[in-house]
């Protein structure tokens, strides 16, 4: 039986051992400093109220023009890029708002759908 204890004593002094190198194995496996596995994706619902936000942004700008009748003027926006569309009395309104949106924070390009129609027509 005496011969039984330095056996046991060294199959467990091997298992502590073991389990302490797998231990530090698996340290290395992962770095704490390692960025998430999950991406910051935005939600439809986020990018729908940005692109809101900033056919409102691009409104202000164009009612601070003057001169430039906006009553007829819609504004979309769809990621940075807007689109006005609608009429105007004149040519040189529609360059005037083309520049106005231009001009507005988070826009990256200006479609412009604009026409002439005169008043009363």
């Amino acid at each position: 039986m005496n011969a039984r204890k330095p056996l046991a004593l060294a199959a467990g002094i091997l298992a502590v051992a073991v389990s302490l190198n797998a231990g530090i194995g698996s340290a290395y496996a992962q770095s704490s400093d390692a960025a998430p596995a999950t991406s910051a994706a935005p939600s439809a619902k986020s990018t729908k109220a940005a692109n809101r936000q900033l056919a409102k942004d691009v409104r202000k700008s164009l009612t601070k023009v003057k001169g430039l009748s906006v009553s007829n003027i819609s504004v979309r926006a769809n990621g940075g890029a807007v689109t006005l569309a609608g009429t105007v009395p004149d040519a040189a309104q529609i360059d005037k708002a083309t520049e106005a949106a231009k001009g507005t924070a988070g826009v990256t390009s200006v479609r412009n759908a604009l026409t002439i129609r005169e008043i009363g027509q």
